[in-house]
């Protein structure tokens, strides 16, 4: 919710009084004696650094990162309508072009009165975003009244995973100490939500230390990398958290409430923890109500938080053993917490442009204290990291899934899940592809060739419509590639001169399947 510590004096007292609970403060900088070694010192209000490097071997010296393209979108993108007094807190999630955004703040239309999460979209993180309703905005979720989220929900964070939403907020049941926990949804829609975990809350504060702070646990970001779901979250009970309550600290499951299996981030990495109530004693960041992605061309993590320069890019390697990078700024006004632009698995976006040396950063953020003195106008600012040293390992050029590129054979090869097609038509490719890169990215070398579509392949369509290849490399077993159904498939075996032959379901269940060549 927004920053933690004093509450705001709003417009009328019944705002001032909701918003009390949600409020953490700012982060400011820590009073560390010399000498100290508090892991939490860094100040954020100026070039924050990651706190506590856990290993005293000499790592490499940090890869700085070049800019351009600084973007500004010099007006409001986004706003609840109506009697919002305010509006912060967003999560951005990049789904099939459309930018679809959620974020914190208050409809009076919406029971109870409290704290609202709120949802628009728009084709460009520029905006405008509208609801699909037409109206500015839509509440999505509100105070279940009778649970830990019983007046407020907010600090939204969502994912997609399979054909399945979840949203992670911050709820709070009123004004009272150490009054916000993290709860749980999940949507096939991102529009209408379950409460999950029996609608309790799965990260509650760890009261490790008392500090003048009471705000407690919240402001999470979740993001999954091989299957596990990662949570940043404040907690201002935590013990590595600053004088202030400010820190980030990690947990990881695969489960998505975090109710098996957890691990939480220590000085000595990820250990395996009984439940999320684990002491906190590693942050990663000081600061309040920030967000993060992982960057796949990179292989680290990219924490995005407010110091005086802006947005700050904080990076850290995938164990967070490291910070590859130092840290990068996304200059202009700011109030309260920035929402990265993110796929579906919260990952940064990969440039068409450039997959393994470009990287688009975009933020959306609030930029200024409205009538209610509460954080509003949500702006978009970013810019793009270049000169990015990408690509250099295989696991690097999962960015390159979907691309093509020429092969040495004078043919082409198409990228999929680290694995190489090799492709003899350049139409077929066109059609396949992502986009046809130039220049072959060396690491290419060092992918598997699967198969090969020679003109003329073979072509297989079941009885439901479905179109696919037959296809192997070399002498192997013919292995089903399929296409699809519908009229870009029917075009791709055309461009191939591959005509296809009808065969039963049980035929075509038959084949060895290798794979999608459509993505």
């Amino acid at each position: 919710m927004a920053s933690p510590g004093a509450a705001r004096v709003l417009g009328s007292t019944l705002v001032a009084t909701l918003l009390a609970a949600c409020a953490p403060g700012a982060a400011d900088p820590a009073p560390v004696a010399s000498g100290s070694s508090d892991t939490a010192s860094s100040s954020v209000t100026g070039s924050a650094t990651p706190t506590a490097t856990p290993s005293s071997t000499r790592k490499p010296a940090p890869v700085p990162l070049a800019t351009d393209r600084g973007r500004w979108s010099a007006a409001v993108v986004a706003y609840g309508g109506g009697d919002s007094p305010y509006n912060y807190g967003p999560t951005v999630l990049l789904e099939s072009g459309r930018h679809r955004m959620w974020w914190c703040s208050q409809l009076g239309a919406a029971v109870p009165a409290g704290d609202d999460l709120l949802y628009s979209e728009s084709g460009s993180a520029a905006g405008p975003f509208v609801a699909p309703n037409g109206a500015p905005a839509m509440p999505v979720l509100s105070g279940s009244v009778t649970g830990f989220d019983g007046v407020h929900t907010c600090d939204p964070s969502v994912v997609k995973v399979g054909g399945t939403y979840f949203l992670y907020y911050t709820g709070a049941a009123g004004d009272h100490a150490h009054g916000n926990a993290i709860g749980v949804a999940s949507s096939t829609d991102g529009l209408s939500w379950t409460r999950l975990a029996g609608g309790a809350p799965i990260v509650s504060p760890s009261y490790d230390k008392t500090r003048e702070n009471t705000y407690g646990a919240g402001q999470p970001s979740v993001l999954v990398v091989d299957e596990w779901f990662y949570l940043m979250f404040t907690d201002t009970t935590g013990e590595a958290a600053g004088w202030n309550g400010a820190g980030q600290f990690v947990l990881r499951s695969k489960d998505a409430t975090f109710a098996s299996g957890v691990q939480a981030l220590g000085p000595d990495g990820f250990q395996s923890v009984p439940d999320t109530r684990t002491k906190r004693t590693r942050s990663v960041v000081d600061a309040f109500s920030a967000d993060w992605m992982y960057v796949d061309v990179l292989g680290a993590f990219a924490i995005a938080h407010e110091t005086d320069a802006g947005t700050t890019l904080t990076f850290w390697n995938k164990d967070f053993t490291a910070s590859p990078h130092p840290v990068v700024h996304i200059p202009g006004q700011w109030r309260e917490g920035p929402g990265l632009v993110r796929t579906a698995h919260g990952h940064a976006p990969v440039s068409l442009e450039d997959p393994c040396g470009r990287i688009a950063v975009d933020v959306i953020r609030a930029t200024v204290d409205g009538a209610a003195a509460a954080p509003t106008d949500l702006q978009q600012f970013g810019l793009d990291l270049v000169g990015v040293p990408g690509c250099t390992t295989v696991p690097s050029a999962s960015v390159l899934h979907g691309f093509a590129m020429p092969s040495p054979q004078n043919t082409m090869d198409l990228v999929l899940g680290g694995k190489v097609v090799r492709i003899e038509r350049r139409s077929v490719t066109d059609r396949l592809a992502a986009k046809v890169l130039d220049r072959r990215p060396a690491v290419v070398d060092r992918m598997p060739v699967v198969a090969r579509i020679p003109a003329g392949a073979k072509a297989v369509r079941s009885s439901d419509g479905q179109i696919g290849l037959l296809l192997s490399k070399d002498e192997d077993q013919d292995q089903l590639w399929v296409l699809g159904a519908g009229p870009a498939a029917e075009e791709i075996v055309a461009l191939n001169s591959s005509e296809p032959t009808l065969v039963t379901k049980a035929a075509w269940e038959a084949y060895p399947k290798a794979g999608n060549l459509r993505r």
